[in-house]
């Protein structure tokens, strides 16, 4: 997360709540059901390259390599606390796993160079404008035929999300996600068989899964 609001709100919206950032997330956001369908859904194969968005503290990209060992995985994050923790976990696990700093709407790589791209509770700490920046810089790296898995607050599902829901709309960067702007973005940006594979019920809100296919 980012040094400042221009580029992303931080992980929990204030740095001295990062270090618990991973028993939160745990505990209020089915972290481990949602984060193991992401990867359960997307057919990785050998020497394919991985990109995970916004990687916070690595616990996606650890779970990416450790089940596609032979994939070359990617974590890119701009916030240099949790980069740090995530670097920490990375060494406990030994996995060979490159971590890079930058910014998810203007990435440090070529054209074309990775097969998938993984984003998970990235886009509510992004205004529309930038949502829309990080969906074009998606593409932009996706080789043709890539694929992008991305979940995030969606639409709620039932009344219950929706009282959820109620404090979390109330800020700009959230307020998209819940009108369901997500799929519209992705389309839009020249993605296709744009799909929400699963939805899950969190005290937050509503979590939508999404893949998204570069045409080929």
């Amino acid at each position: 997360m980012g040094d400042n609001k221009e580029q992303y709100i931080p992980a929990l919206s204030y740095r001295w709540l990062t270090r618990f950032y991973d028993p939160i997330i745990g505990f209020t956001m089915r972290e481990s059901t949602f984060k193991r369908r992401m990867v359960g859904q997307a057919m990785i194969g050998v020497n394919q390259s991985v990109l995970d968005l916004g990687c916070g503290t690595a616990t996606l990209t650890i779970l990416i390599k450790k089940n596609n060992p032979g994939a070359e995985v990617v974590g890119l994050d701009s916030d240099t606390k949790v980069m740090g923790i995530a670097r920490m976990k990375i060494s406990e696990s030994k996995l060979d796993i490159n971590l890079e700093m930058g910014i998810s709407y203007d990435l440090p790589f070529p054209d074309s160079c990775f097969d998938h791209v993984f984003s998970s509770l990235l886009f509510h700490h992004l205004t529309n404008e930038n949502k829309i920046r990080t969906i074009n810089e998606v593409f932009r790296v996706l080789r043709p035929g890539g694929k992008f898995y991305l979940t995030d607050f969606g639409r709620p599902i039932n009344q219950l999300m929706y009282l959820s829901s109620l404090i979390m709309r109330r800020l700009e960067e959230t307020k998209g996600n819940f009108e369901g702007l997500l799929p519209v973005m992705l389309k839009e940006a020249g993605f296709d068989h744009i799909n929400e594979y699963a939805r899950y019920m969190t005290i937050f809100g509503s979590l939508s899964l999404y893949s998204a296919h570069k045409p080929g």
